[in-house]
């Protein structure tokens, strides 16, 4: 769970400066962009499939501090709000890259990252513990498992290429333990060029 709220983070801070750094009127980088932007908000909503196994098991076995789930659903809520609101102004920037609509999605962009990193330092500050304490490791690994299955079978060596971004060395060996042998060699083979080249596509202007 923290390798990959590394990766939200990390994005959710570089796409408010994707958006600025598009020239006026290049409607063809805003689509490059927007299309990453809604790759990241799918890869969220897939990562909200832990709240669908981990709080019912929680709440069946700790009595937990009703001002805690409060909060968190209260996040929740909040995070919802902000990208309902980026959807509501993605389309008028995607298609004209004006700087004023630009604008006002880069604002959009960065209140949803305040909301979602507040959420996240709070599930690994109070969630972890208890997920550690009342939960097997069968079942932590089933929220891993459902989380994989979500993700377009397309789209799993650059999701891969994202998450490996963000571990240590031996975060690294971990997270590629876990996978069978055929899916090592696609990642060395083919992954790893093709999130390379996605990274200096993406990033490139920002460098510049």
């Amino acid at each position: 769970m923290v390798v990959v709220h590394r990766v939200f983070r990390r994005e959710s801070g570089l796409m408010p400066r994707f958006v600025r750094a598009v020239p006026e009127g290049d409607t063809a980088r805003a689509a490059e962009i927007a299309e990453h932007y809604l790759d990241y908000a799918e890869g969220l909503h897939h990562h909200s499939a832990e709240d669908e196994l981990v709080w019912p098991l929680l709440l069946s076995r700790v009595r937990l501090e009703r001002d805690m789930v409060v909060r968190m659903e209260d996040q929740h809520g909040r995070i919802a709000e902000t990208l309902t609101r980026i959807a509501e102004v993605l389309p008028e920037w995607r298609r004209t890259a004006s700087k004023g609509a630009g604008e006002k999605l880069a604002i959009a962009m960065e209140e949803h990252r305040t909301a979602l990193v507040e959420h996240l330092d709070d599930e690994e500050r109070y969630v972890l513990a208890l997920v550690a304490e009342h939960m097997s490791v069968a079942e932590w690994e089933a929220v891993g498992a459902r989380a994989v299955e979500q993700i377009p079978r397309k789209k799993l060596l650059l999701s891969m290429g994202a998450i490996l971004e963000e571990t240590t060395h031996e975060e690294r060996g971990f997270f590629l333990g876990k996978l069978p042998a055929v899916a090592r060699l696609l990642w060395r083979t083919v992954g790893r060029r093709r999130y390379a080249k996605q990274v200096s596509r993406l990033r490139g202007p920002l460098a510049a």
